[in-house]
């Protein structure tokens, strides 16, 4: 195991904690405040001003602590161009919602539209300009990958687009996203250590990276990451998985992701069907929070399960 990709995690996790409070006090002044919907549970009301766009410090602290490592692990560009790229749209969301006060934020078929660029160029690059297969690996079946032939493109646009979405619905509570998502980036670590996939530093620099940032977003949060950082993680997420060839693996590490966009899907679906909810609200971490679960508990119980679906995808491997 090569130990001073470690160092890219500790770095990163001393980039947060020591800008933390100096990017909170920035993003007070720029007035970049969470505006909370009405229609939402009646207790996050009090988070209305957290200052919001804290993923720019996520961002940041992943670009300082996995740059260093660029020239000895190129595979790392790909992902952190997925990472940034998205991070950037979310950024250009956020700031026109809370810095402009337009809040619309970027229209739907814009945020889209960006989205699907991003990832174009990024699949664009791995196919063409590396060495990285785009076979995917069958969990529980070590010897068998899978290649989709022509069908491989559109099935990985879908993955990444659905990771990202997913992130974006898991950042709906204090510390839930980061948490939820530094179990993944420990899982993915701990896969590229043991097999020298090339990308060890990114993978230990997002867990720093989060780590830190947990220190101002647990709850009570003094900070959320909006769509600047949610996207961002989901880049991460998704695009990590494609390069350590593991996007069917999703369904069970991100299942907190999966389990949150079905949710959305499931109630609408009802609704407009039948004329019924399924879910007292969705995200479904909010129907949690209507049957009176505190928080941290709720943050807690998809941290434990995300932890326990990752130890489930090591078995799989």
């Amino acid at each position: 195991m090569n130990y001073v990709a470690i160092l890219a995690g500790v770095i990163a996790f001393a980039v947060t904690a020591v800008l933390g409070p100096v990017t909170i006090s920035f993003l007070r002044r720029l007035k970049a405040g969470q505006t909370v919907r009405e229609e939402g549970p009646k207790t996050h009301l009090t988070k209305t001003g957290t200052p919001t766009m804290g993923g720019i410090l996520i961002v940041f602290a992943i670009l300082v602590g996995s740059l260093f490592f660029v020239m000895e692990y190129p595979k790392i560009l790909p992902i952190l161009f997925l990472t940034l790229g998205l991070g950037l749209v979310g950024f250009w969301d956020d700031y026109l919602k809370v810095v402009k006060k337009n809040s619309k934020g970027l229209r739907a078929w814009q945020k889209m539209g960006l989205q699907l660029l991003v990832t174009g160029i990024f699949l664009f690059y791995v196919e063409f300009y590396t060495d990285i297969s785009l076979a995917m690996k069958v969990p529980f079946m070590p010897d068998v990958t899978l290649d989709l032939g022509i069908l491989t493109i559109p099935f990985l646009f879908l993955v990444i687009i659905g990771t990202d979405t997913g992130a974006n619905f898991t950042d709906g509570m204090d510390g839930l996203a980061s948490s939820v998502t530094a179990m993944i980036s420990v899982f993915f670590a701990v896969v590229a250590f043991g097999t020298n996939s090339g990308i060890e530093p990114l993978t230990c620099a997002v867990t720093g990276a989060l780590l830190g940032f947990l220190l101002f977003n647990w709850h009570p949060a003094k900070v959320f990451m909006g769509d600047t950082g949610a996207l961002a993680i989901g880049g991460f997420v998704a695009g990590t998985a494609i390069v350590l060839q593991l996007p069917l693996f999703l369904l069970i590490i991100a299942v907190v992701y999966v389990v949150e966009v079905a949710s959305v899907i499931i109630q609408v679906t009802s609704f407009k069907l039948f004329g019924k909810r399924v879910f007292l609200m969705t995200p479904i971490h909010h129907h949690f929070e209507l049957l009176k679960w505190k928080e941290p508990t709720v943050v807690a119980m998809f941290t434990v399960v995300t932890a326990l679906a990752c130890v489930l995808a090591f078995f799989a491997l």
